[in-house]
C-alpha cells in the first residue's frame, strides 16, 4: 500500500481558547496554530495533513474545529487537552494577556505517521512542544517549516502565565529548517534588533534559509538575498486571532508553485481577507485572487504565474 501525500503536514497541538475582549465579554471557541495553518494551506488547494493531540472526551468537539478532511486527520490521546485563555486589552486585539490552562502531552518523532509530505509545518503553541530530534528527523525527510512561537513562548508551571524567552538551541538547530517564521517581538528576542530587515538577516546568517516576518502593518520575507515586503490591508480586524499562522503557512504551500514576490502577495491577500472575519480561513483561492485584483495594485504579478 503507498504512502498518503501530502503537500504539508502540520503538527502541533489544537486548542480549547477562551477568548476575553477589552469590555469582558467572553466566547470559547477552537484554537490553535494547527487549526488555522492547515485551514489556509487548505484553502489554496493543497493537499494537507494534521497531527494533534487532545485528550479522548474532547475528540468529537474539536476535531470539529480543522476543515480538512478527517481521513487526514491523525489525532493523538493525551492525557490533558491545550486549553488557552487570551485577554485583549484593545479593541483591535492587538495586546493581549495569555495563560496557559492546560497542556497536551509533547510530541515524539514516533508519533509522526508513515506519510510523504514536502513539507513539514511545526505549528507549535508553546516551549516543550516539540524536542530537538523532531527538528533533525523531519528536516532530512521534507522541507522544514517553523514558526518560532512554539520555541519561545513559555507557560509558568504556577499558574500558566506566558512568557517569552530567546530559544537557547537557535544557533544548533537553525540550520535546520528551510522556512522560518517569528512576528517582530519575537524576532527581537531572538536577534537583539527591532529593525525586522536586519533580525531577518540575521536569521539567515544563523541558518535558516528563507524568513518569514509579521508585522503590524505588513509581512517581510528574506532569503538571503532580498528583503521583500507586502501590507496588509485587511478593512476591519475582527479575525486578528490566527494572523501569523494563516500568513505562514499560506505563504509556504504558495512557495511550492511560485517565487517569493507571488507568494509574498498571496499570503498577505488571504491573511487581510481572514481578518476581517473571525475564525480559521474559510475561503477559496478564487476569493483570494478576487481580494488581490480589488485591494493590491500588484494583482497583475501573481496572474503571470
Amino acid at each position: 500500500m503507498s504512502k498518503r501525500e501530502y503537500d504539508t503536514l502540520v503538527i502541533g497541538h489544537i486548542s480549547k481558547d477562551i477568548e476575553i475582549d477589552c469590555d469582558d465579554r467572553f466566547i470559547e471557541v477552537i484554537g490553535g496554530a494547527v487549526v488555522y495553518s492547515s485551514a489556509a494551506a487548505f484553502a489554496g488547494g493543497n493537499r494537507v495533513g494534521v497531527v494533534t493531540k487532545m485528550a479522548p472526551g474532547d475528540r468529537e468537539r474539536l476535531i470539529k474545529g480543522f476543515a480538512i478532511p478527517k481521513e487526514d486527520i491523525y489525532l493523538l490521546p493525551s492525557i490533558k487537552t491545550t486549553a488557552m485563555q487570551n485577554k485583549f486589552h484593545t479593541a483591535d486585539k492587538e495586546r493581549r494577556t495569555s495563560a496557559a490552562l492546560s497542556i497536551a502531552d509533547p510530541f515524539k518523532i514516533e508519533d509522526i505517521p508513515e506519510v510523504s509530505s514536502t513539507i513539514y509545518h511545526l505549528a507549535g503553541l508553546l516551549y516543550g512542544e516539540f524536542n530537538e530530534e523532531m527538528i533533525r528527523t523531519l528536516s532530512k525527510r521534507g522541507m522544514l517549516a517553523v514558526d518560532v512561537q512554539g520555541f519561545v513562548r513559555h507557560a509558568n508551571p504556577a499558574g500558566g502565565k506566558m512568557s517569552f524567552r530567546d530559544w537557547h538551541e537557535k544557533m544548533e538547530l537553525l540550520p535546520y529548517i528551510h522556512y522560518l517564521k517569528t512576528d517582530a517581538a519575537e524576532a527581537e528576542i531572538l536577534t537583539g534588533t527591532s529593525d525586522c530587515a536586519e533580525a531577518a538577516k540575521l536569521l539567515y546568517q544563523w541558518g535558516a534559509r528563507e524568513i518569514l516576518i509579521t508585522c503590524n502593518s505588513g509581512v517581510l520575507v528574506y532569503d538571503g538575498r532580498e528583503i521583500h515586503t507586502c501590507p496588509i490591508k485587511a478593512r476591519n480586524l475582527s479575525g486578528r486571532p490566527g494572523r501569523g499562522d494563516t500568513t505562514f503557512a499560506a505563504y509556504i504551500t504558495e512557495r511550492l508553485r511560485a517565487g517569493i514576490p507571488q507568494a509574498l502577495l498571496w499570503a498577505s491577500a488571504m491573511v487581510s481577507n481572514k481578518m476581517e472575519s473571525p475564525g480559521p480561513y474559510k475561503g477559496t483561492r478564487t476569493d483570494v485572487e478576487n481580494y488581490i485584483n480589488a485591494f493590491y495594485q500588484k494583482g497583475h504579478m501573481y496572474a503571470d504565474n
